[in-house]
């Protein structure tokens, strides 16, 4: 039956794959490291290429979703998506696996460029906040059980054995996408697709992240300047462009839109790595197993699978930009208290203020994507939903990358091995007190946005 509660079913289990493999790989990256002999700065990488691809396509990919149909591009990104982790699971050395990982996020840019557009379009406004909270759910969900999984299946079966149960869940995904998600009525004259303003954003966008883990060297610093030089010619062209890639009309006078996106970005730029350390410090400093580390580090996405729906709900009441900002508040708190960790740090603390940072993401993502989608009218779902999508991938890459360059600074080019237990736990602290300090300007965000409901939207309710 195709009814709005059928997309809701089918964009759930979309957004609950992606981060189920992400967080499970998290957990599995000490093992990929030992066989395919890989560093830290090697394993980053492995994360690092999916979110890098993600990040750099989701706007194109997006906006072409909007002109050609959502449907199609959905279901390209779950084909895509299943392909490239059977790739990976069959990787023969690192360079392969990277360049599937690479792959997966291109896929990975199709779901999260639809998914939101199609959810936000099938339900009135009155109902948004928690749908899109139990959307955020499914992703906690996912990132709940993807390190428990993980460990007990690297116990099992090794790190491929996670890419190959990845592979069967997105193939599940298929018939009930292809039999619920309706055909958009397109127009028989569809816009043109600005080419140019893509591939310059595309190559700035990844000249600025691969540059940025490596910026205090000169090839970093030459890719970093040539990707913001990029940037600020994109925006030139898309003044004068008659079919730009993002529409200017939902920025103009939009501060509601532009400040929730901001604070998107900073709140996953500084939280998004959490799980990459802890799991490095659990299995390295402390010496868990894989398994082990997994159960612990299920504390914070099962408090916020818990308690986003509630936060989403909430937001439909509550103006977002105040449980937002709460719930950022929150994670400032969690991000200083984990920089104090050192070798003799007891398992119950590490839990502890995992739960309370998943309080803090619960408060934070459901009500500032509700904010963010609810800000716009109904004609740039798809927009808003790309550049939500590019604010969190960025933000993540920008996590991923920071910490490789935290081990680049703190570690010395002999240091970077997993073994180096008081290098890692040294960049490990110093991560957690620069993200603190970014996420008190995340919190300076988040309250700028302004009232929500002061706001006129035209909207089909």
């Amino acid at each position: 039956m195709k009814s709005k509660n059928a997309i809701l079913f089918v964009t759930a289990l979309s957004s609950f794959l992606t981060p189920f493999m992400g967080s499970a790989i998290n957990i599995a990256l000490p093992a990929i490291g030992s066989e395919m002999g890989m560093d830290a700065i090697g394993l980053g990488w492995v994360m690092t290429a999916y979110l890098l691809s993600a990040a750099v396509l989701l706007l194109p990919l997006g906006r072409l979703s909007d002109i050609y149909g959502r449907k199609k591009f959905f279901i390209a990104g779950v084909i895509i998506f299943t392909l490239a982790s059977l790739f990976s699971a069959f990787a023969t050395n690192s360079v392969i696996l990277i360049i599937a990982r690479a792959i997966n996020g291109a896929g990975g840019a199709m779901l999260y460029a639809t998914a939101l557009a199609l959810l936000t379009s099938a339900f009135p406004k009155n109902e948004r906040g928690k749908v899109l909270g139990i959307n955020v759910a499914a992703v906690y969900l996912g990132l709940s059980l993807g390190p428990t999984i993980g460990g007990f299946m690297i116990l099992a079966g090794g790190w491929r054995s996670i890419f190959l149960l990845t592979a069967i869940l997105s193939i599940i995904i298929l018939p009930f996408a292809l039999r619920n998600i309706e055909k958009e009525v397109l127009n028989s004259k569809p816009e043109k697709f600005d080419i140019t303003g893509s591939l310059i954003y595309t190559l700035s966008l990844a000249f600025i992240v691969i540059g940025f883990p490596s910026i205090t060297k000169v090839n970093g610093l030459i890719f970093f300047t040539a990707g913001v030089a990029g940037f600020l010619g994109f925006f030139f062209i898309e003044k004068k462009s008659l079919n730009p890639l993002l529409k200017p009309e939902i920025f103009k006078g939009n501060q509601v839109f532009v400040f929730s996106n901001i604070a998107a970005f900073i709140n996953y730029f500084a939280t998004y790595a959490l799980v990459f350390l802890l799991s490095l410090y659990l299995q390295k400093v402390m010496g868990l197993p894989a398994h082990k580390a997994g159960l612990i580090l299920m504390a914070q996405p099962v408090t916020m699978t818990l308690l986003s729906p509630v936060a989403g709900k909430l937001s439909d009441k509550i103006e977002p930009s105040i449980v937002a900002s709460l719930g950022m508040a929150v994670t400032v708190v969690g991000l200083i208290a984990l920089s104090l960790i050192d070798a003799d740090t007891q398992p119950w603390f590490i839990i502890s203020m995992l739960i309370l940072m998943g309080l803090g993401f619960a408060l934070f993502s459901s009500p500032n994507t509700n904010a963010v989608m609810s800000s716009v009218a109904p004609v740039n779902y798809g927009a808003a939903s790309s550049v939500l999508g590019t604010m969190r991938l960025t933000g993540q890459t920008f996590s991923m990358g920071s910490s490789m360059l935290i081990f680049a600074l703190i570690m010395n080019e002999n240091g970077k091995s997993l073994s180096n237990t008081s290098g890692l736990l040294s960049a490990i602290s110093i991560s957690f007190i620069v993200y603190a300090l970014l996420s008190v300007a995340g919190v300076f965000f988040s309250l700028k946005r302004g009232n929500l409901r002061n706001k006129n939207i035209s909207n089909n309710e």
